[in-house]
């Protein structure tokens, strides 16, 4: 099924240019950025590739349309109207979900059983039946109503695309995968180099390394919910082929991830064995004031205690005043690292080379980047 559809990558806020830039190298140019989202173009393929290979977006949605609804007859009619069977089969399961922002039609639950009946009337039209028993292959449904605009669209990917499928078992306050990703892309580390994190929690920003490292899909381990679409089976194969034919399991990696505590160090083992990564990532209980290296140029990302769900302010201070020492020690590191602590560049005594704008779940907080001694060319292959 190769015809253009139009296409919705979902992400937090503070993500979106991160994930339109993952886009863009896979190959998708036609690219709309908006708040939480990306709209673009792709063939069904472009649904599967992208679920499996999008390490910062939320979701991936088929759009079926939008348009502006300011009553629920023109809601229907216009939902009515929408190529639903072009997708959905005869015994497709199709619950509807729905929103509304700042519009005339605020009452999401009609919103919800409107569109539920639009899209039973034109399925029985397409397949001649009054009844649907819809009990085979998942379609779920959203009407989104913002300013009187109405988008619907079809979920393709199940789970939230953070949940890889490697942490079952998570710490007190776990980094999204799909965060984690974005702080090491925006870090700009390359395989070659060291990388650690000294707060490795559940062995988030490790592993999403070494998923980077090696070229693996996010998703190479998990199921999605189009992957029970009929239309969509060959299309599906195609993807997982890829997934394998591009990774790069010869690729090597000095990841080092640390804890103060040895029950976390334990947990992120026990998560890079399910993600695959079993003896290629090396855990070590330490804390940050105690790390030593040997090693040149590397790359340290990480997510500190803030004080506002563990820790206190006392210990956030002084692990930022141990995190500033340890950057003017090693000079030719970069130092990535996430919080929302007020005065973190007091505390870690220098400004930060750049300041980003991110969300930790709903936390508002600021991705400090401080750049280290650039690494002459001819000691990184001329890249």
């Amino acid at each position: 099924m190769a015809k253009e559809m139009t296409l919705i990558a979902t992400t937090a806020m503070g993500l979106e240019a991160v994930a339109a830039d993952e886009l863009r190298k896979l190959g998708y140019a036609d690219l709309k950025v908006d708040n939480g989202k990306i709209t673009f173009s792709g063939d069904s393929l472009a649904i599967c590739r992208t679920n499996l290979w999008l390490r910062t977006a939320d979701r991936v949605r088929l759009k079926m349309g939008s348009f502006r609804a300011i009553t629920f007859d023109s809601l229907f009619e216009q939902t009515k109207a929408l190529p639903w069977s072009d997708f959905l089969p005869e015994n497709a399961c199709f619950p509807v979900k729905g929103k509304s922002h700042k519009s005339g039609l605020h009452s999401v639950p009609d919103c919800q059983a409107i569109v539920k009946k639009a899209i039973v009337e034109h399925m029985k039209a397409r397949y001649g039946k009054e009844w649907f028993n819809e009990d085979g292959p998942v379609y779920k449904v959203q009407v989104a109503v913002e300013k009187d605009i109405a988008t619907l669209s079809i979920d393709t990917s199940g789970d939230g695309l953070h949940k890889r499928g490697y942490r079952q078992l998570h710490s007190i306050a776990p980094l999204k995968e799909t965060l984690a990703s974005a702080m090491i892309l925006l870090s700009r580390w390359r395989p070659e180099q060291p990388f650690v994190d000294p707060f490795c929690g559940s062995g988030t920003l490790p592993i999403e390394a070494a998923m980077i490292g090696q070229n693996i899909a996010p998703g190479f381990n998990r199921s999605f919910v189009s992957e029970t679409w009929p239309l969509f089976a060959d299309e599906w194969d195609r993807a997982r082929i890829e997934v394998e034919e591009k990774a790069n399991y010869d690729q090597e990696l000095n990841i080092l991830g640390s804890d103060i505590d040895h029950k976390m160090v334990e947990l992120s083992e026990h998560n890079a064995m399910e993600a695959g990564f079993g003896g290629l990532i090396r855990f070590k209980q330490m804390q940050v004031a105690d790390f030593t290296t040997q090693e040149q140029y590397g790359c340290l990302v990480g997510n500190p205690p803030y004080g506002q769900r563990i820790g206190d302010e006392t210990e956030v201070q002084a692990i930022c005043h141990d995190l500033g020492r340890l950057f003017r020690t090693y000079e030719t590191w970069s130092f990535y690292l996430i919080s929302s602590f007020e005065t973190f560049e007091t505390a870690f005594g220098r400004s930060a080379s750049k300041k980003r704008k991110l969300y930790n779940g709903r936390i508002r907080t600021d991705f400090f980047q401080y750049f280290g001694r650039k690494q002459p060319r001819d000691q990184h292959g001329g890249s």
